[in-house]
């Protein structure tokens, strides 16, 4: 094998390394249980405000409050969507969980015959689109709350969920 080679395959296995690492430390593997939410990356909020916007706010209000009586059926079966904001349940779900939701919709997850609304996002959004909104959405807790989905975050890896 001539020099050249040998440093042209060690470059090409650097960046691949480089690149995978990238992935892992994002933690945007589509099946990384390790998914972990950056509410103080101002960056990754700014885009996750936006990709909100774009796709959830329909929904989830434009101030993440949610639609009106979110916790009463509609006349189809279905729940109304909930907020994320200080007053729903978000923050009750580990990042994981809400990655899950988020890219495969609530029926795919919770299964069975669950009825929802929300679709997946999987092909729609990247999973770099879906841990931004995520971001976004927890950057708008008060610490107090952010504090205690952290815990739920730490608690559930040590659980190896």
């Amino acid at each position: 094998m001539t020099a050249a080679r040998t440093k042209v395959l060690a470059a090409v296995g650097a960046l691949a390394a480089v690149a995978l690492g990238s992935v892992v430390w994002l933690g945007l593997a589509p099946d990384d249980a390790q998914v972990e939410l950056r509410p103080a990356d101002t960056a990754t909020v700014a885009t996750g405000k936006s990709v909100y916007e774009e796709h959830c706010a329909s929904c989830h209000g434009a101030n993440l409050e949610g639609q009106v009586n979110w916790r009463e059926r509609l006349p189809s079966g279905r729940l109304p969507a909930p907020p994320h904001d200080r007053t729903g349940h978000t923050w009750h779900h580990p990042d994981a969980q809400l990655f899950d939701i988020t890219k495969r919709g609530p029926a795919a997850v919770v299964g069975g015959s669950y009825e929802s609304d929300m679709p997946g996002f999987d092909g729609v959004l990247s999973d770099a689109e879906i841990i931004a909104v995520l971001s976004y959405i927890k950057s708008t807790w008060p610490a107090s709350i952010r504090a205690r989905h952290d815990d739920l975050n730490r608690r559930a890896r040590a659980d190896g969920k």
